[in-house]
């Protein structure tokens, strides 16, 4: 059981000041029956509690999971530079949750600010870090349109490595398939900096535009549109966090 304010603070509504006027000022109603409560202090079973904070409509979540279609000009960052902040598509208390010096959601992995498609966001710290671990090998899957004519010898180049700038060793595609003369399919299970465009750059092509359509067993098949985002359900976070035999632990 947790009372009403704690409920709210952890939520993201604020301090626990601002989220106890909120309740006595009976801006908030709980239960499907959206009944109104004043009282800050009583006190609710909160995993899956159903609420509404001026009429919007609201369910606890212990740690957040989220989806966001990201649209190109938005830059993954909490201090952007010449373009929006990707979290500013998202609502005020997703991004203040937990309060402190790291509130709110963190992107797991970066997408460069031209780059859309599939990104994930928690406050999960350790699930952050086990999809971005490159010992753990999630492959992520990108739609990458070129400059130029793909020709069969630099994606069999790309499947056995090539070299980039800073790096001595090797870095390879985990799989490459032609679509069509412009478009290539490419998965990755690591994210070094500007990777695809810096690998296509090393077989002599150049990236126009770059999709990333899925994440480990997620895709962008079924939604939601660019731009906007949604929960992961607990099978899909099951299905992100659940080790593959043979997998670092």
């Amino acid at each position: 059981m947790m009372q009403l304010q704690d409920i709210l603070f952890s939520q993201g509504f604020g301090t626990r000041r601002i989220c106890c006027g909120l309740v006595q000022q009976g801006l908030v109603a709980v239960g499907s029956a959206h009944n109104v409560c004043c009282d800050p202090l009583e006190a609710f079973p909160a995993e899956g509690l159903e609420f509404w904070v001026q009429g919007v409509h609201w369910t606890y979540h212990a740690r957040a999971y989220l989806l966001l279609h990201k649209p190109a000009g938005y830059e993954c960052s909490q201090k952007p530079g010449a373009h929006p902040s990707v979290y500013t598509l998202l609502p005020g208390p997703l991004r203040q949750r937990g309060g402190g010096a790291a509130a709110g959601v963190q992107a797991v992995g970066r997408l460069d600010h031209d780059t859309t498609g599939l990104l994930l966001l928690s406050d999960d710290g350790k699930f952050i870090h086990r999809l971005t671990s490159p010992r753990h090998h999630v492959p992520k899957v990108y739609e990458v349109h070129v400059r130029h004519p793909l020709q069969e010898t630099a994606v069999r180049r790309l499947l056995t490595g090539v070299v980039l700038d800073d790096d001595p060793e090797p870095v390879r595609a985990a799989s490459c398939r032609i679509v069509s003369d412009l478009h290539l399919q490419m998965t990755l299970t690591e994210g070094k900096y500007h990777q695809v465009k810096r690998m296509l750059a090393a077989v002599g092509n150049r990236v126009e535009s770059l999709h990333r359509s899925a994440l480990g067993p997620l895709s962008l098949d079924d939604g939601p549109a660019e731009g906007r985002w949604r929960w992961l359900t607990s099978e899909e976070v099951d299905s992100l966090t659940r080790k593959v035999p043979g997998q670092a632990s």
